[in-house]
């Protein structure tokens, strides 16, 4: 029905005269000058509507404002509120609910004493019993009040499921939608929340790879036989509620390749179709297996954060190619309850956002108190593979010099390279190399604990209840599984191989420091504009993780490895015959525990200019409406 600007979609399910018939309210949508809204069927409050008038029995929108002021300039709110918030918009001014906590008796003209408003309907309370916090909603004609939440449509493909709290803390799948070909997520509005020192993330809106376990949820882990055989999970794991006691809000879950083992996009998702990486051309992998994370927060201006996970890089890939910060934590300083493992041993949680500062409050939440923020930096650098001003040949290896040419001065720090085969040559002449070594002890750890842990009892659950009959699963995380079955390498054996590398890394390498925590921090380069990676290429059958390399000094080691955006370099887009900007970034390590060390480095390098929050949209410098986007269409 639509009255005016405002549509209305109703959700609830039609009365059933059977006695034992199931009925429950769902909410309903809207449509507000254009904008699709979502109402839950749980009220705020119910307050007195007698002065509004109300064209139907359906609901108005009207705004909430909280003031000690004698003088409401309505403006001054009006702009405030535009400013900040993205679920706001004029058409909440339909009506007004004043409520004022100031001391002075409000005169006959309030709350209009200095400003020409009068013609808004409007409710006034003084000293209200409860406070309804500010922002827009929707009242009934009976005057119960239910928050309002824009809907945004994920043309990205980056969410799994859109979901909505209840108010028992448990979540429910969102019965809503909107324009897009994909599903639509709700957001609340910004104005609800106030940041305080027991919830420094309110209303941080936060998106969850699909492999934590939130109550009233399915877990899906990338796979449709698992999403269906097995019920939602009855328990919200530390890791999140960790982010939900902070005061973040969860908007939905968010794609996984399956299983959590690293898939190319297109060639390798059959179950469910690969995230879309915004940056550049718009068709580059969106990377590993925190795939919906990284193309979501890319993307989306409205997406805060997102949790992913790292065994062997899936938050620092897609952290990399997206343009984002990202973390992998020290290994063992967040709790992996509620959580599929991919390698116990290896696995680690870890935030995805494009704002420094964000993302070290993210981070307090997450380690909660196994994290020490500290402000005293190591004055040596270690750099792996670093261009220098003799070899640098590109616009990237440019950037990354003088990137590296402001840190070393930000940190009066000296600055050498570390080849870390000589090292061990040199510190252990007795063993045999690394690259021997350590060539299968990734691939050893993480394909025969899946197998025991996943996929042994997943088959089992599915056979009894499908007749003996096996699941699909998609061929990367099949053709690692295979591996385990046939090899005759043991997790004991490699974990001792990770734990000899481990011992002399700590010990030599990034050694522990009682002034600045790490002896040294390490940089390597994460990604340039020579990083492209198309998902229109038709690729090989997928192998097993073999080898080692950079990526896997933190892997091994367990120590703290984030991604830093620094900025963008040019290539040519055989997609769209066009110069396009990819993502520069730079990885930090540094000795175990130093996490704290490293965002608190971040933040100051941030306050001195020399990062920047990173945009949402085809570029992560400049921002921009994603490639394939017509303008006009709804935000």
């Amino acid at each position: 029905m639509r009255f005016g600007n405002l549509t209305f979609v109703s959700l609830l399910p039609f009365f059933l005269s059977k006695t034992d018939a199931l009925f429950s309210q769902t909410g309903f949508t809207v449509e507000l000058n254009g904008i699709d809204y979502y109402a839950p069927p749980d009220p705020v409050t119910t307050i007195s509507v007698e002065d509004v008038e109300f064209r139907s029995n359906w609901l108005k929108p009207f705004t909430v404002v909280k003031t000690d002021q004698l003088n409401l300039n309505m403006d001054s709110v009006v702009a405030t509120y535009s400013e900040k918030d993205d679920v706001w918009q004029d058409g909440f001014l339909q009506a007004l609910y004043i409520q004022y906590t100031g001391t002075v008796a409000p005169g006959p003209h309030y709350p209009f004493e200095s400003n020409q408003n009068e013609s808004i309907p409007t409710i006034f309370t003084a000293q209200p019993a409860s406070i309804i916090p500010d922002g827009p909603y929707f009242v009934s004609a009976i005057g119960t009040v239910y928050k309002a939440y824009r809907l945004y449509s994920d043309i990205q493909v980056a969410f799994s499921e859109s979901v909505i709290e209840n108010f028992d803390g448990t979540f429910s799948v969102l019965p809503a939608n909107t324009w897009g070909q994909s599903l639509g997520i709700a957001v609340p509005s910004r104005l609800y929340y106030t940041k305080t020192a027991e919830k420094p993330l309110a209303g941080v809106r936060l998106g969850v790879k699909d492999i934590y376990d939130v109550a009233g949820l399915r877990t899906s882990n990338g796979n449709r036989a698992w999403y269906h055989l097995y019920p939602p999970a009855n328990t919200t794991g530390p890791v999140v509620s960790n982010l939900i006691a902070a005061g973040a809000v969860v908007v939905g879950k968010m794609k996984t390749s399956q299983f959590a083992n690293g898939e190319q996009a297109t060639a390798d998702w059959v179950d469910y179709h690969a995230p879309f990486n915004p940056r550049g051309d718009g068709y580059q992998d969106a990377s590993s297996s925190s795939t919906g994370p990284g193309a979501g927060e890319g993307a989306y201006e409205w997406l805060d954060i997102t949790l992913g996970s790292d065994t062997g890089g899936s938050v620092r890939g897609p952290s990399q190619v997206q343009g984002l910060y990202g973390n992998r934590p020290s290994h063992g300083l967040v709790s992996l309850e509620n959580v599929m493992p991919l390698a116990p041993q290896l696995d680690t949680p870890g935030i995805l956002t494009r704002d420094p500062i964000l993302w070290m409050e993210s981070a307090q939440a997450l380690y909660g108190s196994n994290i020490t923020v500290s402000s005293q930096y190591p004055s040596s650098i270690l750099t792996v593979s670093y261009p220098t001003l003799e070899t640098a040949e590109s616009e990237s290896d440019n950037m990354l010099v003088e990137f590296l040419g402001t840190l070393s001065k930000f940190l009066s720090a000296n600055v050498s390279t570390f080849n870390v085969t000589t090292a061990w040559a040199t510190a252990k002449p007795d063993q045999l190399p690394l690259t021997q070594i350590l060539n299968l002890t990734y691939a050893t750890i993480i394909t025969e604990e899946q197998t025991r842990l996943v996929r042994d009892p997943f088959y089992a659950d599915y056979a009894a209840e499908h007749d003996g009959r096996l699941p699909f699963v998609n061929p990367v995380p099949l053709r690692r599984w295979g591996y385990a079955d046939n090899s005759t390498d043991t997790v004991e054996e490699a974990v001792a191989n990770k734990t000899l590398f481990m011992d002399w890394f700590n010990s030599e390498v990034l050694v522990p420091d009682d002034e600045t925590c790490s002896s040294s921090l390490m940089v390597y380069v994460g990604s340039t504009s020579d990083s492209q990676n198309y998902r229109n290429v038709y690729r090989t059958a997928p192998g097993v993780p073999f080898g080692f390399g950079t990526s896997r000094f933190s892997v091994f080691a367990e120590v703290p490895d984030m991604v830093v955006p620094i900025g963008q370099a040019s290539y040519e887009s055989t997609i769209t015959n066009h110069t396009e900007y990819l993502p520069v970034t730079v990885n930090f390590l540094a000795a175990k525990g130093c996490d704290g060390m490293i965002f608190s480095l971040v933040k100051d390098l941030h306050e001195a200019g020399i990062v920047s929050i990173t945009k949402s949209g085809t570029s992560s410098v400049t921002g921009g409406e994603i490639l394939f986007k017509r303008d006009g269409l709804p935000q």
